[in-house]
C-alpha cells in the first residue's frame, strides 16, 4: 500500500484528497521528525533557564495568562487543559472528517514550530493508520484561539480519555489504547496548547466541502446541459466572442465546457422560434463562472492555511524566539468560507429555477413532465423541494464571520466563528448536491418528450447509466427513493 510521508513541504489539497480516497497510510518524514525534535529540545532548554514567564508554557492560558505555574506542576497544566476544554457537543463530527482533522493535525505540527513531543505526534499518526476515530461534536468552537473545544475531545484520546470509533463502535478511548497495547501519552509543557490551538476542525470542514464543491460545479455545468436541449435553449450565450469580451476566467470556462457537453447534439442544432431563453439558462455561464472563480479564491486560502503551524505560541528554535500572537484565529479562512457558501447557494438557486421552468408546461413540454397530468401531479413537487433547499440555503448564508461574542473574560474579545462558517458550509454543500440531483431527475424526464431528437453522444451515454438507476415516470409513483438515487448516481458521477 502506497504511504504518503509527512512533511514540511507544500501539501495540496489534491494530494489531501488522493490520501482519503486511496485509503494511504501516512508516515513522519525524517525532515519532519528532525523538526519536530529539534523544536522540542530547544524548549526544554529554554524552560531550564527561563527568567520570565512564557504564555502557555510557564502560564495558564486566556485571560489566565498572568498567573505562573511551578515547574512540577507543567505536565498537569496540559492534561488540566486538554480535560476541561473537551467541551464539543452536538452532532457528531463525520468520521472522514474527522480523519482529515487527524491528517491536518499532524501535518501542522511537523513543521518544528508546535514545541510537541515526537511520541504525541506519532500517535496520532497511529490513530490515523489504524483509524481509530475520536468523538468529536460539531458545536462549541469560536474559531478564535484554534478550534478549542472539537480539538480538545480529539485530543482527549490521545491521554486515555474520551471515546473513539474503531471498528465500527464508540467505545471507551482507554479500552483502545489497551487493545493496541499502547499507554497514555504524558503531555510535557506546551502540548496541550499545541493540540488545542489550531485551525484543523474548520480546514478539515473547509477541505472537505472544497472536495465536494469541485465535483458539483463540473456536475451542475454538466446537467445544466441536459436542462438546456430539454428546454429547446439556444447556443449562441455560450460561443466564445460574447464571454471573452467580458473577461471573467470562469464564465469563459463555463461557455466552453457547455459546448463541449452539447457537441453533436440533434436539439442545440434545431432551428429554434424564440429569440432568447430565461435568465437561468441563458446566463449559465455568468452564474456558474462567477462559482468557479469564488471557489479558485477560497481554494488558495484553505491551501495555505493547511500548509502552516496555527497553534500558539509559535516556536522558533533557530531564531531563540518564543511569540505569542494570534495565528490560530480564523478569520483568514471564516471570510473565504462564508463566501464559498454564498456561490453554492446560486448553483443551486439557478438549477432550481431551471427546474422551474421545465415543468411549466413551456415550449412544448407537458405540465409537470408527465403525459396526462391533472390525473397525475407527476413533476410538481420535486421542484417544491428543491425550492424548500434553496431557501434554507438561503437563510445558511448569513456570514458567521460577521459575528463576534468575547469570550475569557474579554482577553479573547474578537472571535471569527470560522467553526460555524465550515460547519454551515458542510451543510449547503450536501444541499446544492440534492437540488442538483432533483435537476437531473427532471431534465431526464423531459428529454424524452423531445424524442426522437438526442442530445449529444456523451450526455445519451451518461443519461443511459442514469436511467438503469431512476427510470422514465409515466404515471405518478413514489418520489423520494428516486431523488435518493439521483443522489447516489451523482456521487458516483
Amino acid at each position: 500500500m502506497e504511504v504518503h510521508h509527512i512533511s514540511p513541504d507544500w501539501l495540496t489539497i489534491d494530494r489531501v484528497k488522493e490520501i482519503s480516497e486511496k485509503g494511504m497510510k501516512i508516515a513522519l518524514g525524517d525532515e519532519a521528525v528532525r523538526r519536530i525534535t529539534a523544536c522540542r529540545d530547544y524548549l526544554d532548554r529554554k524552560m531550564e533557564n527561563a527568567s520570565e514567564p512564557i504564555y502557555g508554557i510557564t502560564t495558564g492560558f486566556g485571560s489566565l495568562c498572568n498567573i505562573s505555574i511551578d515547574h512540577d506542576q507543567l505536565a498537569a497544566l496540559q492534561k488540566n487543559l486538554v480535560m476541561s476544554h473537551s467541551c464539543s457537543v452536538g452532532e457528531p463530527v463525520p468520521d472522514g472528517i474527522v480523519r482529515l482533522m487527524l491528517l491536518l493535525k499532524i501535518q501542522s505540527l511537523s513543521y518544528g514550530n508546535s514545541g510537541v513531543q515526537l511520541a504525541t505526534v506519532q500517535r496520532l499518526v497511529d490513530f490515523y493508520n489504524n483509524d481509530i476515530l475520536p468523538k468529536v461534536c460539531q458545536q462549541g468552537s469560536l474559531g478564535a484561539s484554534g478550534d478549542l473545544a472539537p480539538l480538545a475531545n480529539m485530543s482527549l484520546p490521545l491521554l486515555g480519555l474520551g471515546e473513539v470509533r474503531y471498528k465500527g463502535e464508540l467505545r471507551p478511548a482507554a479500552e483502545v489504547l489497551k487493545e493496541m497495547g499502547w499507554k497514555p501519552i504524558e503531555l510535557q509543557s506546551k502540548e496541550g496548547l499545541a493540540l488545542l490551538n489550531g485551525t484543523q476542525f474548520m480546514s478539515s470542514y473547509g477541505v472537505w466541502s472544497l472536495i465536494q464543491t469541485q465535483r458539483l460545479m463540473r456536475l451542475a455545468d454538466r446537467i445544466a446541459a441536459i436542462s438546456l436541449d430539454a428546454f429547446d435553449g439556444r447556443i449562441e450565450p455560450f460561443g466564445k466572442e460574447v464571454n471573452e469580451v467580458r473577461n471573467h476566467r470562469g464564465q469563459i470556462e463555463t461557455a466552453a465546457v457547455m459546448k463541449k457537453w452539447l457537441e453533436g447534439s440533434e436539439l442545440i442544432a434545431r432551428p429554434k422560434t424564440h429569440v432568447q431563453d430565461p435568465y437561468s439558462f441563458r446566463c449559465i455561464p455568468q452564474v456558474h463562472g462567477a462559482c468557479k472563480d469564488t471557489y479558485s479564491y477560497v481554494f488558495e486560502r484553505l491551501e495555505e492555511e493547511i500548509n502552516a503551524p496555527t497553534d500558539n505560541p509559535t516556536v522558533f528554535p533557530e531564531e531563540d524566539i518564543i511569540v505569542s500572537a494570534g495565528n490560530f484565529h480564523g478569520e483568514p479562512i471564516a471570510q473565504p468560507m462564508d463566501f464559498l457558501a454564498v456561490a453554492l447557494t446560486e448553483l443551486s438557486s439557478i438549477s432550481e429555477r431551471r427546474v422551474y421552468q421545465l415543468i411549466s408546461g413551456s415550449r412544448g413540454l407537458p405540465s409537470f413532465l408527465v403525459a396526462k397530468p391533472g390525473l397525475n401531479s407527476g413533476f410538481m413537487i420535486p421542484q417544491y423541494a428543491a425550492a424548500s433547499i434553496v431557501n434554507q440555503s438561503k437563510g445558511l448564508c448569513w456570514p458567521c464571520s460577521c459575528d463576534s461574542i468575547p469570550s475569557s473574560q474579554g482577553q479573547e474579545d474578537h472571535v471569527s466563528m470560522g467553526s460555524n462558517a465550515a460547519t454551515k458550509l458542510a451543510r449547503v454543500v450536501l444541499n446544492t448536491e440534492r437540488v442538483l440531483a432533483i435537476e437531473i431527475f427532471n431534465a431526464a424526464q423531459a428529454l424524452e418528450f423531445r424524442r426522437p431528437y438526442k442530445t449529444s453522444p456523451c450526455q445519451e451515454e451518461w443519461l443511459a447509466e442514469y436511467r438503469r438507476e431512476v427510470p422514465f415516470i409515466e404515471n405518478d409513483t413514489v418520489m423520494y427513493p428516486l431523488i435518493e438515487k439521483s443522489v447516489e448516481f451523482l456521487r458516483k458521477s
